[in-house]
């Protein structure tokens, strides 16, 4: 079993990020919110909302997929959706004065459309209230279904993002059997060419250290630029439990740094990779260094 590098540790917070940790906390407690900080046991938690940021995390806790590298609780929803979610979100985020801001659920397969129709009215709930606010989404794959892709790409938001996760030899492996190396990068194809703005970004991730070699990276890069990706983050996979497939290697820095040179060398225009890196960290900075 790999041991936890030096590189790895996560900093205690500062006075000044636990007072941001506390206020964001509050918040998100009064609108009755959740962050994928709390439910995916994120290792930025600190930085982030120690900075007031936060990724949220729509459509409940329950994953109804089971990969291997997730620590999100699976099962079967119902049905459930809360339809007060979206008003109270737009609310939250005007209170915490964000200015950018991402939005992700769990797989909803229990649902016609896979919480489609929530995560669109999210975003434009979230525009109404400032129009001023880039909204990132990060979907779930929507069993592929065109007509739930499409109720998000209608949504205004950004940037459509969707996490092809891991290379295509060890996809079948570590993901569950409903989603696909292939399918993702149809997800991709379909949001670069059906995005009702030219402008909108389209984004994914990659985790290594997973047992993937170096020329499958190389692949997966190719495969995601074919597939019209233009911003990618890049980050170490972290066990978030003892159910959850063992790390096979811990990446040291400097060669997240040459995979980040040879992502840039792909023609990606935006390219955010480290050990803790995750697919919403650093987000606004990726956006921000795409317009460059």
């Amino acid at each position: 079993m790999a041991i936890r590098p030096d590189w790895l540790r996560v900093r205690a917070p500062t006075s000044a990020q636990a007072a941001g940790i506390r206020a964001v906390r509050a918040v998100l407690s009064r609108h009755r919110l959740r962050t994928v900080c709390q439910e995916a046991l994120c290792p930025n938690a600190v930085e982030c909302w120690g900075a007031r940021t936060a990724t949220f995390m729509i459509l409940g806790n329950v994953c109804t997929r089971t990969c291997r590298f997730c620590g999100v609780p699976t099962g079967d929803p119902g049905g459930w959706v809360d339809e007060s979610e979206p008003s109270r979100l737009a609310d939250a985020i005007a209170e915490l004065g964000l200015k950018y801001v991402v939005l992700t659920s769990v797989d909803r397969d229990d649902l016609e459309d896979g919480g489609a129709e929530l995560f669109a009215q999210s975003v434009e709930l979230v525009k109404q209230a400032d129009p001023g606010v880039r909204v990132e989404t990060l979907i779930p794959d929507f069993s592929g279904d065109p007509r739930a892709l499409n109720r998000v790409l209608s949504s205004g938001a950004d940037v459509f993002g969707h996490n092809l996760e891991t290379v295509r030899s060890l996809s079948a492996e570590l993901r569950d059997r409903r989603a696909s190396y292939e399918q993702s990068l149809t997800i991709l194809g379909y949001l670069r060419a059906s995005g009702k703005r030219g402008d909108a970004r389209v984004k994914s991730s990659l985790m290594v250290g997973l047992g993937e070699t170096r020329s499958d990276i190389q692949s997966a890069f190719a495969d995601l630029r074919e597939a019209g990706v233009d911003t990618l983050t890049i980050g170490q996979y972290l066990r978030p439990s003892a159910q959850a497939t063992p790390v096979v290697r811990f990446v040291p820095p400097e060669e997240f740094d040459e995979l980040a040179s040879e992502a840039r060398d792909h023609g990606f225009r935006s390219v955010i990779a480290g050990p803790l890196v995750r697919s919403s960290y650093h987000a606004s900075e990726a956006y921000e260094e795409g317009c460059d």
